[in-house]
């Protein structure tokens, strides 16, 4: 009886935990988001330091470092991006002519007519006005939060060791060690995952780029570019990646031979990335089994939106971690976790020989 009551004190802390942060997302967003990549940096900063760096020049050196990236990833998009708006009128026409042809076919098979069609449109779209001024909010609120997450990264790196020690001034001197611990292993996980999943995003890149090149897609670059990015969002992007570059493809006016070879690329580097590049390069840091993997996206999403989506498996394994280190909590740990947990792989042929092997 007891252990029941307890449990339902975690769920009902969990539920209002939750409410508590839907209500806050404009102010915890962009602190949970530098926080965790905030951690991402943190050896680098250490090794700057090593070297003679003080903590707020290494700090500034790391903070360089992640803005340079994402400003050559912005010019490279942006570049192809020129190249693809050359032909941006005849895309158009195209998309035109099949959206014609799709009203043509639910007027003809589901008895809509090309009237009925543009008043459901004209209804669900709203009035322009408001949708361009929700469009300007929307990239200035973008803005803002950019470049708080960025302050905060900086504040984060500088301030790491003070928040440490807060940390673990909250609990009892004999829990100390083990509070540190789990502190040091939570920061680990999110370190290891993003900096393994930054590695698998850039290999998909060059899969990416190489199949779309071969297949004839225009502005292969840009959609290979566009497809790794949206790998962030687990499950969602790389489908969502796909479409555009299917639909691109129709209007380039591709036949249905392109658009399966668009299909059997897609399938092929998700075959590698799922067998190949994420058990050896993100690896199984964050130890959670499918289900809960899927749940914590889209409960990420509801919370929180894309940001949400895009945070939701680092912070569960964090999450996994420390109930993993509280023996009340354990239960739940297990939950999280996979049915039957796997020793770390050494090596590209261990790998091989454990997936041909059969299992029991």
């Amino acid at each position: 009886m007891e252990k029941l009551q307890q449990s339902v004190y975690v769920l009902l802390f969990f539920t209002l935990g939750f409410t508590g942060l839907y209500f806050s997302a404009p102010f915890v967003i962009p602190v949970v988001l530098a926080a965790v990549l905030s951690m991402l940096f943190i050896r680098l900063c250490n090794y700057f330091e090593s070297k003679g760096m003080s903590r707020a020049v290494a700090a500034l050196a790391c903070m360089f470092i992640f803005i340079t990236s994402i400003a050559f990833i912005l010019v490279l998009l942006s570049i192809q991006l020129s190249s693809l708006a050359e032909n941006i009128d005849e895309m158009k026409n195209r998309l035109y002519n099949l959206f014609n042809n799709l009203r043509k076919w639910i007027n003809d098979t589901v008895g809509i007519d090309a009237k009925q069609q543009k008043e459901i449109i004209d209804k669900s779209g709203g009035n322009t006005s408001e949708m361009l001024f929700s469009f300007a909010s929307g990239m200035m609120s973008v803005v803002i939060n950019s470049v708080l997450v960025l302050v905060y990264m900086y504040l984060f790196l500088l301030y790491r060791n003070h928040i440490k020690r807060f940390i673990l001034k909250l609990v009892a001197q004999k829990e100390k060690e083990d509070t540190d611990e789990v502190v040091h292993k939570a920061g680990k996980v999110s370190q290891k995952y993003l900096s393994g999943l930054a590695a698998m995003i850039g290999m998909l890149w060059v899969m990416y780029g190489i199949g779309f090149s071969l297949v004839g897609v225009e502005n292969a670059i840009f959609f290979a570019v566009l497809c790794g990015l949206l790998e962030i969002i687990p499950f969602v992007g790389n489908l969502t990646g796909t479409s555009i570059t299917v639909l691109a493809v129709l209007a380039q006016g591709g036949g249905s031979d392109k658009i399966i070879f668009v299909l059997l690329t897609y399938f092929v580097v998700q075959f590698v990335q799922t067998y190949i590049l994420e058990p050896l390069v993100v690896g199984e840091q964050v130890n959670i089994n499918p289900l809960f993997t899927i749940m914590a996206i889209v409960l990420g999403e509801m919370i929180w939106g894309i940001a949400g989506m895009i945070l939701a498996i680092p912070l569960l394994g964090m999450v996994k971690i420390i109930c993993d280190s509280h023996p009340d909590l354990q239960p739940y740990g297990f939950l999280i976790g996979p049915e039957n947990p796997r020793k770390r792989r050494t090596s590209f042929i261990d790998y091989v020989k454990r997936l041909f092997t059969k299992k029991d």
